[in-house]
């Protein structure tokens, strides 16, 4: 019956692998899977014939599949134990006494001898012995320290902010995600304890859309966080204990054409004078408001525009509701709220403008716009006129170097992002880049593009960081540190926006659809975490079954590398829009200048469908960036997402994520190690090491420490900063897809908070935690 059974389940397993394996032959792929499936089927009908030849024929694939499996990955176990694990498993279950005595024989006493195991045995023994080496070997590690040595004794931070405080999204103006704090530091943040946990009870609710996410960065001003939340409720709280000190609820509303329900922070200003609303915090909300708040008491501050409310959807030309919105707080420098947004990718040809704007900071007066689809006129615009629609827009942070009077902004492509035609000249230029403006007149001073006729949605997502370089030949240079979603590392002289790491311009690949065209050369960064070209040998899955599918569907789509333009046929975008960098930025120690980061690898499948097979918007439709993109008025929509597998895990190999550091004074990468574990990721608790996914920012402190939560599995870790190996875990009861930070109290005690409460895209667990750690 064994038999019987073992033979019919041989055949089957033949028969997938020999019908696809002859498809992916025929697209020109691994032959390996059509041999496979011939020798299944032959191991099948000799079972079922009771020949002990069934076990030469299998142990002649395993010898087959061994060698091949090591010239496609080497000694990669991950790779090694997907393709060798059926073959493994089942070579064992044919050495068992229930299929080995049926095919043995009978002697002329009566005795039956089963057939011999050792051709099989011998085999096995060799494949399992090549997995247990592999075990002890990281292709993908890259070991190595950055310097140890501090370069600036006194370098400037950004800003006129106290060590132990936390005044904008990124600690300071610069940007930098930088504390000079050690209380807390490499020996000892093993020690670090929970000491509060407040629930903010906003959270995600069934009607909400996919991205509802916490992103948020508390500040901490004086003895208070102040944090905002995914419904855009603003709430202080006492940064000792944790306990509420106020809250303000900006009732936002639930709307399902928003694709974010998000904020990433709120805005904190003091005034010369005092008394009411002298201090304030500013909370930009999703349905396009800014609303300034009494920092002591969450009181909305009247004087401020409209009874306290600014409108950011004034000098719209076109307003549909939850198209346009802040999810990121506006920067606050001299007397100046300066404020960009975020518009719905690929939804509409008639979009908001992604204009930049400065306010007075008390009266909400608009002072000047910057519209990169009419970049020379900042003067206030007149009542009844206009913006550019679907100029390109910024819904990242800005950084301020006041003493250059510059802002930084970095601009993200025009709506529909994969489709390039009718761009002007003023798009072209300013698409994918950042942008230096004056701080007092709007007027631009340079401006740096990383994209080219941008048709991947590869917006410069993360906040710049300004930090001043000591070169290696002693002299100081202001730069900034602009990192992308395709994993170059632009370092920029910040008062030029000329490079100091060299970058160049390299072929890129044509084939855009006639209506379009692609740019012929893209710049990349001599400092680059941008991945080698995929190859189908980088397909994955737990199995050779899924593996198999998504060899066939990597021969299937269109894909000559970085920058594969978007195509009716389907096109994989590698690195995919999710970034290897996003939102969440580096970190950059101006001390010691290193850089931490997180890159992320995750290909994406980019498939345009022309307007008249598009079917008409159906009840319940929720804005999403994944799945069909509309483009109501262009000629056509798209079908983005993550190049996944039949059962949901990414095609392509693991690691899809990585902890790095870089010596920025030579703009080499010191480490690089996998982050994370699929722990959240499967059914069952597994802490297997892949390096996963993320999205989120670290902090560095002075301490040596960097603080990331971000990675798909729902822990925030410490990492020695030198080495980047991690030094202290502690498990979150969410996502933590937010940026930590640290301060220290009236008492002297230094605290590093975290707050979880899940994202949307990645799918962690939500929630609504705000935590706090300190040492015992």
């Amino acid at each position: 019956m064994a038999l019987t059974i073992t033979s019919v389940l041989f055949l089957l397993i033949g028969l997938f692998l020999g019908g696809g394996g002859l498809w992916l032959t025929i697209l020109g792929g691994s032959v390996f899977y059509l041999f496979a499936g011939v020798m299944f089927i032959a191991t099948a009908i000799m079972l079922f014939m009771r020949r002990s030849i069934a076990l030469w024929i299998y142990a002649a694939l395993v010898v087959v599949a061994l060698l091949w499996a090591l010239w496609e990955v080497g000694l990669d176990w991950w790779q090694l134990g997907t393709r060798g694990g059926v073959i493994i498993v089942l070579g064992m279950w044919l050495l068992t006494p229930w299929i080995r005595r049926p095919l043995g024989f009978k002697s002329p006493t009566g005795m039956i001898y089963p057939a011999g195991p050792w051709p099989l045995a011998i085999t096995l023994g060799l494949a399992l012995l090549v997995a247990v080496v592999s075990m002890f070997n990281d292709p993908h590690d890259l070991a190595g320290e950055v310097p140890k040595e501090v370069v600036a004794a006194a370098p400037p931070y950004g800003g006129d902010v106290p060590d132990g405080e936390w005044h904008q999204y990124g600690r300071t103006p610069f940007g930098q995600r930088y504390s000079p704090l050690d209380q807390i530091n490499a020996t000892n943040v093993k020690d670090l304890k929970e000491v509060w946990r407040y629930e903010t009870g906003d959270v995600k609710l069934p009607d909400d859309v996919g991205e509802t996410t916490y992103q948020v960065t508390p500040l901490k001003i004086g003895d208070t966080l102040y944090i905002c939340t995914p419904h855009n409720w603003a709430i202080a709280l006492d940064a000792k204990t944790g306990k509420e000190k106020w809250k303000f609820d900006a009732n936002s509303g639930l709307n399902p054409n928003r694709q974010h329900q998000t904020c990433r922070g709120v805005t904190y200003w003091k005034a010369a004078d005092t008394g009411a609303c002298a201090q304030r915090i500013y909370l930009p909300t999703s349905d396009a408001r800014l609303i300034a708040l009494d920092a002591t008491n969450g009181k909305i501050c009247e004087d401020f525009a409209d009874k306290g409310t600014l409108h950011l959807e004034q000098g719209m030309k076109y307003n549909p509701a939850g198209y346009y919105y802040s999810t990121s707080p506006p920067v606050a420098v001299a007397g100046k709220l300066i404020i960009g947004g975020a518009v719905n990718d690929n939804y509409s040809t008639q979009e908001q403008s992604g204009v930049i704007r400065a306010f007075d900071i008390m009266s909400g007066q608009l002072l000047w716009n910057w519209d990169s689809g009419n970049p020379d006129e900042t003067a206030p615009l007149p009542a009844g006129e206009t913006y550019t629609t679907n100029s390109p827009n910024s819904w990242s942070v800005f950084s301020v170097d006041e003493g250059l009077g510059l802002v930084y902004i970095p601009l993200g492509n025009q709506v529909p992002d994969q489709l390039g035609m009718n761009r002007s000249p003023s798009v072209e230029k300013f698409s994918s880049s950042v942008v230096a403006l004056d701080i007092n007149t709007g007027k631009y001073r340079w401006v740096q593009q990383f994209v080219h006729h941008d048709l991947w949605d590869m917006d410069v997502p993360a906040q710049p960081v300004l930090f001043d370089m000591t070169k290696t030949d002693g002299t100081v240079v202001p730069a900034l540190v602009a990192p992308t979603k395709q994993g170059d590392i632009y370092v920029l002289d910040r008062r030029t926006g000329e490079p100091i790491i060299p970058f160049k311009e390299i072929p890129a690949p044509g084939g855009a659809i006639p209506e379009d065209h692609t740019s012929p050369t893209q710049p990349i960064s001599d400092l680059t975490f941008s991945p080698p070209p995929l190859q189908e040998r980088n397909m994955w899955g737990v199995s050779l079954f899924d593996q198999l599918v998504c060899r066939i569907e990597f021969h299937r789509y269109a894909y000559e590398g970085r920058y594969t333009p978007p195509s009716l046929r389907g096109s994989i975008i590698y690195p995919g829009n999710f970034g290897t960098f996003n939102w969440g930025s580096v970190a950059v120690d101006p001390e010691r200048q290193i850089m931490f980061g997180m890159p992320t690898y995750l290909a994406f499948t980019s498939r345009l469908v022309p307007a008249a097979d598009i079917p008409p918007p159906g009840k319940g439709d929720k804005g999403s960036e994944q799945g069909l993109n509309r483009n109501t008025g262009a000629p056509y929509g798209v079908f983005l997402g993550p190049f996944l597998g039949p059962l949901g895990i990414p095609c392509q190999a693991p690691p899809w994520g990585y902890v790095a550091g870089v010596d920025l004074r030579t703009g080499k990468i010191a480490y690089q190690h996998k982050n994370g574990t699929v722990r959240d990721m499967t059914p069952l608790p597994l802490p297997f090491k892949l390096g996963v996914p993320g999205i989120g920012g670290p902090i560095l402190t002075k301490g040596g420490v960097a603080f990331l939560g971000a990675a798909v599995d729902d822990y925030l870790r410490a990492y020695d900063s030198t080495n980047g190996r991690v030094l202290w875990e502690a498990r979150l009861p969410a996502g933590g897809q937010s940026t930590p930070m640290t301060y220290t109290t009236s008492d002297n005690k230094q605290y590093v908070v975290m707050v979880a409460g899940g994202h949307g895209s990645i799918g962690t667990k939500p929630g609504d935690y705000v935590i706090a750690y300190t040492l015992p």
